[in-house]
């Protein structure tokens, strides 16, 4: 990605996107792809660590995307390589087309996982392929470049088989090829939002029901700046898991399903029973999961400023009662809410580094690029996005 005038680095257009994959392929396989797809990371604004408690988020769709492309072969062989930097080594894998007698399993390179697993789970009859990977979305920055893999490898697989799916038995599929093949216990958000975003909108997800509803957000004076910590704590594999089961274990005190259907007052009732740990995850998802309703229907009506400070106040529950921030995405947080014009910043993703999410006036983005790095400890890099389309096929 280029950087542009001011600081903020350009996301790479699809279509060049498109091109360096087709590139790429040339170079490995000989001989042009007649197949691409594409499917985009995405940007939380409200609404962390409610999904796998059967509560509201609110994501958005972001411009940079994972494209697949690739040619149906007969060799019964399915050969994958990605141009992605910073994933583990080799670059390039193959392996045999799945069957009952021979099923697909996880291994090493571990960025090879996500393709496997949606392969292993997909509603149709397989053929072997080759195909090339090639992706804008930040690994690592808790933008979900994960499930752009996914959703972006199941739409390449329908338009190489002729086999679609429906868009929530889609997004079903692959998040189950992350929980089997990458062993991330994750929500429905990611793969929701990557199948079913829409330029922009935002789309409000109840993960209880798996409804969801979009939500305009298409004011042409405001943008969303996501800007990226380059920071990853290695806490995160094993305190993912933790969460989640502390907020099980509140749940199962109060006599409850998930901690969707628990308020405040009957969280603070049994408050002297629960350990004070749990009591503080179970207080940030209750209450996120109020901030998250609420915050969807006042963006609706356009009051920004009552949204911002909903972010605000989930960055400090996110950081204090569920302690998945860092000081890293809270320097960049304190940094942005100084300047003039923004409404509302807050650490998006798992945690323990990655982005943060900032709404403000389109206006005052080069003083809050400017503000933050003369604040910030690190080199972050920022990204003007506005909300955008979900997967889908691409033309060659």
């Amino acid at each position: 990605m280029a950087s542009a005038p001011g600081g903020v680095t350009e996301v790479c257009t699809v279509d060049s996107l498109l091109q360096k994959a087709i590139s790429a392929f040339e170079a490995k396989f000989g001989g042009k792809p007649s197949i691409a797809a594409c499917a985009p990371g995405r940007v939380n604004l409200i609404g962390e660590h409610t999904d796998y408690n059967d509560g509201f988020v609110f994501p958005m769709a972001l411009p940079m995307v994972t494209v697949v492309v690739g040619n149906k072969t007969s060799s019964g062989v399915c050969r994958v390589m990605t141009t992605a930097d910073n994933v583990d080594e080799p670059r390039a894998v193959e392996f045999p087309l799945p069957s009952d007698a021979s099923p697909l399993q996880p291994g090493k390179p571990s960025w090879s996982n996500y393709v496997k697993g949606v392969i292993a789970k997909f509603k149709g009859e397989l053929v072997s392929f080759d195909a090339v990977i090639a992706t804008s979305v930040p690994i690592g920055g808790g933008v979900s470049s994960s499930a752009s893999v996914e959703v972006a490898t199941y739409t390449f697989l329908e338009v190489l088989t002729g086999n679609t799916t429906g868009l929530k038995e889609k997004a079903l599929a692959c998040q189950k090829a992350e929980h089997d093949f990458a062993g991330m216990p994750c929500g429905i958000m990611d793969q929701f939002i990557s199948t079913m975003g829409k330029e922009g909108h935002a789309l409000l997800i109840d993960c209880r029901s798996m409804e969801s509803k979009l939500v305009p957000l298409s004011d042409p004076s405001l943008v969303i700046l996501v800007i990226n910590s380059n920071v990853r704590h290695e806490l995160t594999g094993s305190e993912y898991p933790t969460r989640r089961r502390q907020c099980y274990e509140a749940a199962e005190m109060l006599g409850k399903k998930s901690l969707r259907t628990a308020t405040m007052q009957e969280l603070n009732s049994i408050k002297g029973k629960l350990d004070e740990e749990i009591y503080r995850r179970a207080r940030h998802v209750i209450g996120e999961i109020e901030r998250t309703e609420e915050a969807s229907a006042v963006l609706q009506s356009g009051d920004y400023r009552k949204f911002g400070e909903l972010m605000v106040q989930s960055h400090q529950s996110l950081r204090d009662d569920y302690e998945v921030s860092c000081p890293e995405l809270d320097e960049l947080v304190d940094a942005a809410m100084q300047v003039d014009g923004v409404f509302g910043s807050r650490m998006t993703g798992g945690g323990f580094g990655g982005c943060t999410v900032t709404l403000l006036k389109k206006d005052a983005v080069p003083k809050v690029v400017e503000h933050v790095k003369a604040k910030y400890s690190g080199t972050a890099t920022f990204y003007v996005t506005s909300a955008s389309d979900g997967a889908r096929p691409l033309q060659i």
